[in-house]
């Protein structure tokens, strides 16, 4: 039996009907074919999308790996690094000296017995006489008042690693009796009592005039010395602890005076008279 050959079919020719079915009126068949915005908003987005999540997977890791120093060194690059403080040294060492005033206080107590007395008199002559004996406790405080110490009285050298400051002059802070360990040892109005009963002027006047030997005997017993000494030592110790390698600290000389500033001295106050 005999087979046919096969039959060939020619190739498609477009014909004019073609190229209008192909082509619309009015485009440019050479231009390119127009872009879907969708298609490039969605295109965008998973770009978007999939950096994020790189990137969230690189930070995972850093954090697991690295923990906080990896934080710490995204965040240098992310945020621009702050300026480094200036600090004033002069205005640190005044403040921490004045913050230790209260360390460089020497004291001086003693006691001091002191009689005193009132005459009655009549036309000139004394008919009776009172006397009191007090015996009084007392203390004075001495010390450099470090609040007066400012910038000019400092100076930095051999960049900052030394400072030398020079300290006021030291002086009497303040006196005063303690009237709870005070007391009227003895109080006679004299022959048959003529004497005036004047009790608590001569009180008054015993805790005075106590006061007053109390701060000489300080003044002579070398309590100034001692309290420029304590300055000098808490001073230098406090910068050494600061982190200077050399301090160099000076007391100003005093005007060579040893009294209770007036601001500070006052009456005693009267304890209650016991007789």
């Amino acid at each position: 039996m005999r087979t046919a050959p096969p039959k060939h079919k020619p190739p498609r020719q477009d014909g004019p009907e073609d190229d209008r079915s192909r082509y619309q009126p009015g485009v440019d068949p050479s231009a390119p074919p127009p872009i879907n915005p969708l298609g490039f908003v969605k295109t965008v987005t998973r770009t978007l999308v999939s950096g994020a999540l790189v990137a969230g997977l690189l930070v995972g890791v850093g954090v697991w790996r690295g923990g906080d120093r990896f934080l710490e060194g995204l965040r240098l690059m992310v945020l621009p690094p702050q300026p480094e403080p200036q600090v004033d040294v002069k205005s640190v060492i005044v403040q921490q000296l004045r913050g230790a005033s209260e360390l460089t206080t020497a004291i001086f107590a003693m006691e001091a017995v002191v009689p005193t007395r009132s005459d009655r008199t009549i036309a000139g002559y004394v008919v009776g006489s009172t006397n009191l004996l007090y015996i009084a406790y007392g203390e004075v405080r001495a010390g450099v008042d470090l609040s007066q110490v400012s910038a000019s009285n400092i100076r930095l050298l051999e960049d900052d690693s030394s400072v030398a400051i020079t300290l006021p002059p030291p002086q009497i802070l303040d006196s005063k009796l303690d009237l709870n360990r005070s007391d009227v040892y003895d109080y006679d109005r004299g022959f048959l009592g003529l004497g005036p009963d004047t009790a608590p002027e001569l009180q008054r006047l015993a805790q005075q005039e106590a006061l007053v030997k109390i701060e000489q005997a300080a003044c002579q017993e070398g309590l100034l010395q001692e309290a420029q000494q304590r300055a000098e030592t808490t001073v230098s110790q406090l910068l050494a602890t600061a982190g200077f390698e050399t301090v160099q600290v000076t007391t100003q000389p005093s005007n060579g005076t040893c009294e209770t500033p007036p601001s500070n001295s006052g009456e005693p106050g009267s304890a209650p008279f016991q007789g």
